[in-house]
C-alpha cells in the first residue's frame, strides 16, 4: 500500500490493545492523530471514550469518522485508527448487513485509506475466539470481522496480538 507502514493491534475488550497502540504512535510521531470510528451510543460509551480522550496528552490531534476513512488525506503523519470493529460496524449497519457488501466497502476504504505514505496504526478487537454467536446476526459480523482483520494483516507491516496487556508480536 504505497510507502505506508501499516501496523494492526488486535485482542480482546480490556487487553490494553488501545494503550499499546498509543504507546506505538508516539515512538513514531511527537503529533500522532487519533481517528475515532465510534458513534457515541449512550452514557457508558460517552465515559469509555472520555478515559482514552485523558489517557492521550496534548500533543495528539483527533479526526472522528465513522465510515470514509479514504476521504482524510494523512499523508506523512501518524495515525491511530481506533477502533475498527466499531468502524465495522458502522458500515454492516450502514448496507442493510450484507457481509459481502460492507466486505468490499471497507478494503475499498482501507486502500484508499493507506495509499498515502503514513503510519497507520489499525486497533480491531479478536472476537472469534470466544463462542460461536447465538444469532444469525451475530455470526455475520464475527465472519466479517474475521475476514477484514485477515485483509488487514495481510496487508500490515506488523501485527500484534494483545493479552491481558501485553502485546506479542506475531508478524
Amino acid at each position: 500500500m504505497g510507502n505506508s507502514r501499516i501496523i494492526l493491534i488486535t485482542g480482546g475488550q480490556r487487553s490494553g490493545k488501545s494503550a499499546f497502540s498509543e504507546a506505538k504512535a508516539l515512538e513514531l510521531s511527537e503529533n500522532p492523530v487519533y481517528l475515532a470510528t465510534a458513534h457515541v451510543m449512550d452514557d457508558e460509551f460517552r465515559e469509555r471514550v472520555k478515559i482514552h480522550q485523558n489517557r492521550r496528552g496534548p500533543q495528539w490531534s483527533t479526526v472522528e469518522e465513522e465510515i470514509h476513512l479514504g476521504r482524510h488525506d494523512m499523508t506523512g503523519k501518524t495515525v491511530v485508527i481506533d477502533c475498527v470493529t466499531m468502524w465495522i460496524t458502522n458500515v454492516f449497519f450502514s448496507h442493510g448487513e450484507d457481509v459481502g457488501k460492507s466486505l468490499e466497502i471497507l478494503k475499498k476504504e482501507f486502500s484508499e485509506f493507506t495509499s498515502r505514505p503514513g503510519n497507520y496504526i489499525f486497533v480491531s478487537n479478536e472476537i472469534g475466539s470466544g463462542v460461536i454467536g447465538a444469532t444469525a446476526l451475530e455470526r455475520k459480523f464475527t465472519d466479517l470481522q474475521g475476514w477484514f482483520n485477515q485483509f488487514i494483516a495481510s496487508n500490515a507491516d506488523e501485527v500484534y496480538l494483545s493479552v491481558a496487556g501485553i502485546p506479542v508480536k506475531i508478524k
